[in-house]
């Protein structure tokens, strides 16, 4: 057995955090996809659950894993996005004030539906998952927005959630790691 000098990880340690990293990862894609047929669909949280199964099933197709990759990471996809969907639909009036009430000149209901899906997502994040960085958590939502979104979409969704960090005090360092938070602009 090798050890490893400290700081040092083994291959099988680095691989597990690559997996749970993409883990995460997908399961806000998968969220996003949720709460986007969700709210553009108007339907409730018990029909978004209820499609969850087929929407996931959809979205791995189109994420073209590899069967064994698929296998290791589905559940943990399934869970981690199905949580962040729960945190929103149970803390939604109280997210969607932050999103209108930090968003000046947009109201949510006029910006777009991706946009929107993307700060209630992250903002779930935010409020009710000590166990991830909020800069992680902020800078997955820029992520999706870039890749999802319009070409201004990423600044918005910065904007919004830096000013929401910066309020409620998380732009100071993380409450995980003590780091400092990827700077945020303050581009609404």
């Amino acid at each position: 057995m090798t050890q490893n000098r400290p700081g040092q990880q083994s291959r099988d340690s680095r691989a597990d955090l690559t997996a749970k990293g993409g883990a995460r990862r997908k399961g806000r894609e998968f969220a996003l996809g949720l709460l986007f047929q969700a709210d553009v669909g108007g339907m409730g949280p018990a029909m978004a659950f209820e499609n969850a199964s087929m929407t996931l099933r959809i979205m791995l197709e189109q994420w073209e894993m590899g069967r064994e990759e698929e296998l290791r990471l589905r559940t943990e996809i399934d869970h981690f996005g199905r949580r962040l969907c729960e945190a929103y639909f149970l803390d939604a009036k109280v997210i969607d004030s932050i999103i209108d009430e930090l968003s000046h000149e947009w109201a949510l209901e006029r910006m777009p539906g991706i946009d929107r899906n993307i700060l209630r997502i992250a903002l779930a994040e935010l409020r009710h998952s000590p166990d991830v960085p909020p800069s992680a958590a902020i800078n997955e939502a820029v992520e999706l927005a870039k890749t999802y979104g319009t070409p201004e979409s990423g600044k918005f969704v910065n904007g919004i959630l830096g000013a929401y960090a910066r309020r409620e005090g998380l732009a100071e360092g993380d409450r995980s790691t003590g780091e400092p938070p990827p700077q945020t602009g303050d581009d609404t």
